[in-house]
């Protein structure tokens, strides 16, 4: 199957996604300002990969079904997937991910993934449906992934990333990938934080418990911003190198293992089952403010 970006395109934004991965690769404003990371790799080639069926880790890079270990590596097979484009319209188009031979050796479960992105104004919607067409539950989980420039296109100066509600819960950082024991300060605690490449010297931070289901990513001098929400996904991850030129803002449903979890995949904590013939969406929002 091709990997030519199929592209999107309305007054406000103008929107290309690849079918390998089913990944975003450009986020322009009208003014032709583009707000998603490059994937440059002297940083990190990524750009904005979805996380299925798993987000995180599991211990020694295996999940356990009925028993048995299957090898998946972190943040699961879907980002290095080719998918099939389904549907394509200027404003709208549809990727589709089935289960496969390959998939089967890691993942022993029928699955659909579809993942829908459409234009409307200023917002780029985005929703995966996970389909289960088998005979028994389907556990998964599924994770956005999204890296924005930083500092935002004509920006200079602090960034500050602002929450819906004050996140007064500890925060956790990866520990070898896994969901560490330790807990830390939330430097978000007040709701908003100017955000510093240092904070990120242990990786990424991880808020679960999360309260809010919108975030804001900004200029402080009161240029462009990113609004980015997700009304049905309850864990999230701030992420960069420290140095790098981007922050992720990643909505999950799901997370790591916890450190020395050695349990059910179904069992794991922030994994949900589908039942068989259901179907589940995870919907993420993304709006862009240019600013003056």
């Amino acid at each position: 199957m091709s990997a030519t970006p199929v592209c999107l395109a309305n007054a406000h934004l103008r929107v290309e996604v690849s079918p390998l991965g089913a990944e975003l690769q450009k986020l322009a404003d009208a003014a032709g300002r583009d707000y998603l990371w490059s994937g440059d790799p002297q940083w990190w080639n990524g750009r904005a990969p979805l996380l299925f069926p798993m987000v995180g880790r599991a211990s020694r890079d295996a999940i356990r079904i009925d028993g048995v270990d299957y090898p998946l590596p972190q943040h699961g097979f879907a980002r290095r997937a080719t998918f099939e484009v389904v549907e394509a319209t200027p404003t709208r188009a549809v990727f589709r991910l089935t289960d496969s031979q390959a998939t089967r050796a890691g993942y022993p479960f029928a699955f659909r993934l579809d993942v829908a992105y459409e234009l409307r104004g200023s917002t780029l919607s985005s929703v995966a449906t996970v389909r289960n067409p088998g005979a028994t539950p389907l556990p998964c989980a599924f994770g956005y992934h999204t890296a924005f420039r930083w500092p935002l296109p004509g920006a200079s100066g602090a960034h500050e990333v602002v929450f819906e509600k004050p996140e007064t819960a500890a925060i956790h950082k990866p520990a070898d990938g896994l969901f560490s024991r330790e807990s830390f300060a939330n430097p978000f605690a007040s709701g908003r934080a100017t955000v510093e490449s240092a904070m990120f010297e242990g990786g990424a931070l991880i808020f679960v418990p999360l309260e809010s289901r919108r975030v804001v990513f900004r200029s402080v001098d009161g240029g462009p911003a990113v609004h980015v929400a997700f009304p049905n996904l309850p864990h999230f991850a701030l992420w960069t190198k420290p140095g790098a030129p981007y922050l992720c803002l990643e909505p999950w449903q799901g997370y790591a293992a916890p450190e020395g979890y050695e349990g059910e995949f179904s069992a794991r904590p922030g994994v949900v089952e589908i039942a068989p013939g259901a179907s589940r969406d995870f919907a993420m929002d993304i709006i862009i403010e240019p600013g003056a």
